[in-house]
């Protein structure tokens, strides 16, 4: 009976080899060996010394740019994953209700979504330069204010924002596909009893499909988390540093409106070669991300129940 449990274990830890090695070498290795850098002066080049908590003093009082990116960070959380399930959600039901040309419409909606980052931003960019983009030519042409978008500190976000909802084809198709799988029959009763559509939505089309509800909230809390890419670049268009050669950009134009966690990570880590303190802005970056998704699974599982 030992001999066969031992080898059930051996067998299972076989089995499961692909993952453990996967796990280790690729989260709790990084993970560790940031949470001990943090500790650690690193430039990357010399051997680390241990510092003790000057790195996460740093960070946390001396550095100029943490709780501005950290603001901003969550701002974008808050904002930009609301509004893109809202929005992917609206789209979805949008496009489930067309009689015709269903494919034609969910391709529209959908190819914005496979644009690159760097291509869909640099054209928003163009699309919204206060001097010569169309956007703001339109706005001026019917007596609309003209904002400043990612030359503004008070509009860049929200430029951000427009980008964001503008590749949420993603999140359509998601949503899309949950829809068509509600239930006919509990439409068509909700119809017999005088229900509207509010009441539909609200006590047919919510419940059904919640789970895909808060998976889309949390991969999006996730990824916002992580937002680097259009911020960065949106920045160094909007000031015209681009195509500078050898220049070194400091994110988070204009005026640090666009600074978040990951781009505080580059500008340590790869501008300033302070690795220890990097890894400190990493550890909490992770330590957030995971909070928020503990906290949304907890009480996304409490709807759950509920319905």
């Amino acid at each position: 009976m030992v001999v066969r449990k031992r080898r059930n274990a051996v067998r299972t830890v076989a089995f499961l080899s692909p993952w453990l090695i996967g796990f280790t070498v690729f989260f709790a290795y990084p993970l560790l060996s940031t949470l001990y850098f943090s500790f650690m002066r690193y430039d990357g080049f010399t051997a680390p010394t241990f510092t003790g908590l000057k790195n996460w003093d740093y960070v946390l009082d001396k550095y100029p740019f943490f709780w501005q990116g950290l603001r901003n960070t969550l701002w974008l959380v808050l904002v930009m994953v609301s509004l893109r399930v809202v929005f992917g959600l609206g789209i979805g039901m949008l496009v489930t209700k067309i009689k015709s040309g269903l494919g034609f419409f969910r391709t529209v909606f959908y190819l914005p979504y496979l644009a690159p980052p760097v291509a869909a931003t640099m054209a928003f960019a163009f699309l919204l330069n206060p001097g010569t983009g169309p956007v703001n030519h339109v706005l001026g042409e019917i007596g609309l204010p003209q904002p400043g978008w990612f030359n503004d500190p008070a509009w860049s976000k929200p430029a951000l924002t427009m980008l964001a909802l503008w590749g949420v084809g993603d999140l359509m198709v998601i949503f899309m596909a949950a829809l068509l799988d509600v239930p006919r029959e509990q439409y068509e009763a909700a119809r017999l009893d005088g229900a509207g559509a509010p009441q539909r939505f609200r006590y047919i089309t919510l419940p059904n499909i919640m789970p895909i509800v808060l998976f889309a909230v949390v991969t999006g809390v996730i990824q916002t988390m992580q937002y680097y890419t259009q911020a960065i670049v949106a920045g160094k268009v909007a000031s015209g540093k681009i195509a500078n050669a050898g220049e070194q950009f400091e994110p988070g134009y204009p005026h640090g409106s666009t600074w978040t966690l990951p781009q505080l990570i580059y500008n340590l880590g790869f501008q300033r070669f302070d690795t220890g303190s990097a890894c400190v802005v990493a550890v909490i970056l992770f330590a957030l991300s995971m909070a928020a998704t503990a906290l949304l699974l907890r009480r996304g599982s409490g709807f759950l129940r509920e319905d």
